[in-house]
């Protein structure tokens, strides 16, 4: 892999998705398409954007790396703005399970679930994170994945919940993908504080995120506030004392039941409130009046064979919705960006043009990152992926399949499906 500046000229359509927030409502149709459409980069950083025949006046193409994008879509690097990809052990016996008809919560109940994969995961080594997490990290890239969001929240201890942030941290430094780590050790209640979750609130707000935040080893916190799960009021105290650590807010709220999740994420200034598949209408209209970003993860309903989140409803009130897969070893153990998309037009009524914002500009809003990725803008870096087709209307017809031919990182093509994939 050779670092280059690259020039991409004649795309069929130039998909920039212009912007430096997130697109809210209406908006989110608008992506500012450049018909024979060009972009130049240099020393990794977007400089100019336009028609070819208007970047061909003034670059030299001889200073460039040049691809010819005849006849192909050009758009911004994806991204995942919510997964679980550091973890140990897998639970295909429940996917089973479910299949039979017990539900999310009763899987839970019976030691299955989210404490299963915390047992595998104290258990896994370093290495062994390392390794797996390399190979999820391959997998994302070729959907065209450029910055991709981690949690932990699979140890829910100290001496784990380290290890797995320290894990993207190292994987932060041997991939392309830029990886934004996310502490959420309040995923569960661990099986020594059962029946005690108030202790285990306390012993996060006392002895674990103090000294996450000492390391510097998350830029976000989260909360699976839920029924049975952590309340309002315990989420309220773990998320304050977060914002005091000077870490930013995210919620798993409203996944289950109708809970209020919704409404805390707006009082709390939280940068996006995921799942949302009971959200409230006072909910819906909280998050656009406050801007915090929906983010919806149809893969996960469709594999927990639940209703899938309001997503038309959302934008339609003014919403920014963002999407992700929610990669995991449960509830969703896919990296299907396509798969995604395609879930979003065909169950949730979301448009194409409003799901291609969903997953640039408005996921790199949900990582408080809108200001330098998820568009074609100069200024911002150059991540950015080439289709085989000429139009970014394929991407939820081939159900599920990859259209990606190239994902350029930073200004360096890291990945080429005509060169066996990955390049570095």
């Amino acid at each position: 892999m050779m670092k280059n500046n690259i020039m991409i000229k004649n795309a069929a359509e130039l998909v920039t998705c212009s912007g430096f927030k997130a697109k809210q409502g209406k908006d989110m149709s608008e992506l500012h398409i450049i018909e024979d459409g060009a972009v130049v980069i240099e020393e990794g950083i977007i400089k100019a954007v336009g028609k070819t025949e208007e970047i061909l006046e003034k670059y030299d193409e001889r200073d460039f790396q040049v691809i010819d994008a005849s006849n192909k879509a050009v758009l911004p690097g994806f991204v995942d703005s919510h997964t679980h990809f550091v973890f140990g052990g897998y639970r295909a016996e429940e996917f089973s399970w479910r299949l039979r008809g017990d539900s999310y919560m009763e899987i839970m109940q019976k030691g299955g679930g989210i404490v299963n994969t915390v047992k595998a995961t104290r258990e896994a080594s370093f290495e062994e994170l390392m390794s797996t997490g390399l190979k999820r990290l391959d997998s994302m890239l070729s959907f065209g994945v450029t910055t991709v969001e981690g949690k932990s929240g699979y140890g829910l201890d100290l001496e784990t919940e380290i290890k797995q942030l320290k894990v993207m941290d190292e994987l932060d430094k041997i991939h392309p993908l830029d990886i934004v780590k996310t502490f959420m050790g309040a995923h569960a209640t661990p099986v020594e504080f059962k029946g005690k979750t108030d202790d285990y609130v306390e012993f996060i707000i006392e002895n674990v995120m103090p000294e996450i935040a000492e390391q510097k080893l998350a830029e976000f916190s989260d909360v699976f506030c839920e029924k049975n799960v952590f309340s309002i009021e315990q989420t309220r105290r773990i998320q304050e004392k977060a914002k005091e650590l000077g870490f930013k807010i995210k919620l798993h709220a409203d996944e289950i039941v109708q809970f209020g999740g919704a409404e805390l994420a707006a009082q709390l200034g939280a940068v996006s409130a995921d799942h949302l598949l009971q959200v409230s209408e006072k909910g819906i209209k909280d998050m656009a009046n406050s801007g915090v970003v929906a983010t919806l993860l149809p893969c996960t309903a469709f594999s927990l064979k639940e209703s899938f989140a309001p997503g038309r409803k959302m934008i339609d009130n003014g919403c920014a919705v963002a999407l992700a897969t929610d990669f995991n070893p449960g509830s969703c153990f896919c990296e299907s960006i396509p798969l995604v998309i395609a879930l979003a037009t065909l169950q949730m009524n979301i448009k194409t043009e409003e799901a291609i914002t969903a997953f640039t500009i408005n996921a790199a809003a949900a990582l408080d990152r809108a200001n330098e990725i998820g568009s074609i803008d100069p200024g911002k870096k150059g991540d950015i992926l080439i289709l085989e087709f000429p139009s970014y209307k394929f991407i939820p017809y081939h159900i599920g399949v990859s259209t990606v031919e190239k994902v350029i990182k930073n200004g360096t093509i890291v990945f080429d499906k005509n060169l066996g994939g990955k390049l570095c």
